[in-house]
């Protein structure tokens, strides 16, 4: 009998001790449960919190806009700053702003038409006056504190993006451009880059240009506003079946140049022309009549037709050796370049205030532009070169190149080189 107390009584503990565990095991899983399905939300909904969506804050000009009303405006033909301060309410400061801009920005002098500036809000009044001088520098006029009025300059960050173009020309490398929708600002550095080894008076239907380059943002409101074509990587230009490439290399700091796929420099001592694109209205002749007073005589200049006031550049680095004005030539400018080359460039609307004799110019530099004074029947200019004293055609001289890449960052450029050529055929026509 005591033996099966025992025994019942073992079994009875028995049970109790798995009862246990069960409700050990089902109390422990409730509470994991539990656990996981609350969220971070309900978690701040017992604290009574709301959840909010975090939001990156805007910038722009180094201000963060979140708290302001933005207003984006043109300064139009005829606005003054007074008038434009007066619709913002910070009229009564003009004075103060003025004392604190001096030495930073002459806002009553140098306020032009059509450039940007922004207004920042807080009600109707105005907390900040930003003036754009151009799509990068900008000045800050602060009024946050009325009696601490703030005036800088700023400048905004540029974004750099790549970017690869190509086109077939059918007429002109400026209309290729417009029917490819590419700005016409990489014809114009297509144009210079190759000026010395393509006339692009005389390409042709059927070449072809691909282009590596950079495009250039920055940041307006939290996105990126597109502000023009940067630095050319890398181009071919096909012209008459042959390939002519350009690799942009910097072996001098921050100067760099462009060279061929040999590392030659594509810059020789003298531009083809002194203007950008525009067409060539009569070439150098030993006999020819003249368009106004009809006789036949020499005419030992090219002339190139092109609207009054285009910049007319000096083909090549030397000294102005004339800068004046005469009965025929009209004004004009002659550049010595060195004891065998000179340079005259005629009928000029005006000359370049800064260009007088003894000043040393740039290949490439504007010395004048574009008019029609002197003997002519319309807006040219009648481009002379001289070799040894004498009056020859610039497109028959054998014209010495500039120097080639250096020896020691040769094997460095054949490398870059090597990348932006893959770039430039990473697509086909």
């Amino acid at each position: 009998m005591r033996k099966f107390y025992k025994r019942k009584k073992t079994n009875k503990i028995k049970w109790i001790k798995i009862v246990l565990f069960f409700l050990v095991f089902y109390i422990s899983f409730a509470l994991i449960k539990n656990k996981t399905v609350i969220t971070d939300s309900d978690e701040l909904n017992i604290n009574n919190e709301v959840a909010v969506e975090t939001r990156k804050p805007v910038f722009e000009y180094g201000i963060q806009l979140d708290s302001f009303k933005i207003i984006k405006e043109v300064v139009l033909s005829g606005e003054n700053i007074s008038g434009i301060w007066a619709n913002y309410n910070m009229f009564f400061l003009k004075d103060d702003i003025l004392t604190k801009s001096l030495g930073v920005f002459d806002f009553v002098k140098n306020l032009k038409a059509t450039n940007n500036y922004t207004v920042l809000l807080k009600g109707d009044t105005a907390r900040y006056f930003i003036y754009e001088l151009d799509k990068i520098n900008y000045v800050v006029v602060d009024v946050c504190d009325r009696d601490n009025i703030d005036v800088y300059k700023g400048v905004k960050q540029v974004i750099t993006k790549p970017m690869f173009s190509q086109a077939v020309i059918t007429s002109s490398l400026s209309e290729a451009c417009s029917e490819k929708n590419i700005s016409q600002k990489l014809s114009q550095e297509i144009s210079e880059i190759y000026a010395w080894t393509i006339d692009f008076f005389r390409i042709q239907e059927g070449d072809i240009f691909k282009v590596y380059y950079e495009n250039n943002y920055v940041d307006s409101c939290g996105k990126e506003k597109y502000i023009g074509v940067g630095k050319i990587l890398a181009a071919e230009f096909v012209h008459k079946n042959q390939s002519f490439y350009a690799f942009y290399f910097e072996q001098n700091g921050n100067y760099g140049e462009y060279f061929d796929e040999n590392g030659m420099t594509l810059r020789k001592a003298f531009l083809k022309a002194p203007l950008n694109y525009y067409r060539i209205s009569s070439r150098y002749s030993k006999n020819r009549k003249h368009p106004v007073t009809g006789q036949w005589k020499g005419h030992f200049g090219t002339d190139y037709a092109a609207p009054k006031g285009t910049p007319i550049m000096t083909t090549a680095n030397g000294t102005i050796e004339i800068a004046s004005f005469t009965k025929y030539n009209g004004y004009y400018v002659k550049v010595k370049h060195n004891s065998t080359y000179s340079t005259q460039y005629l009928h000029m609307s005006k000359i370049k205030s800064n260009i007088k004799k003894g000043v040393f110019v740039k290949q490439g530099d504007i010395i004048g532009y574009v008019g029609s004074t002197g003997l002519a029947t319309g807006p040219h200019v009648c481009y002379r070169f001289w070799k040894n004293g004498v009056q020859v055609d610039p497109y028959k001289q054998k014209l010495p190149p500039g120097d080639p890449i250096e020896e020691k960052n040769k094997v460095k450029f054949l490398q870059y080189k090597d990348s932006l050529l893959l770039k430039l055929t990473q697509t086909q026509m």
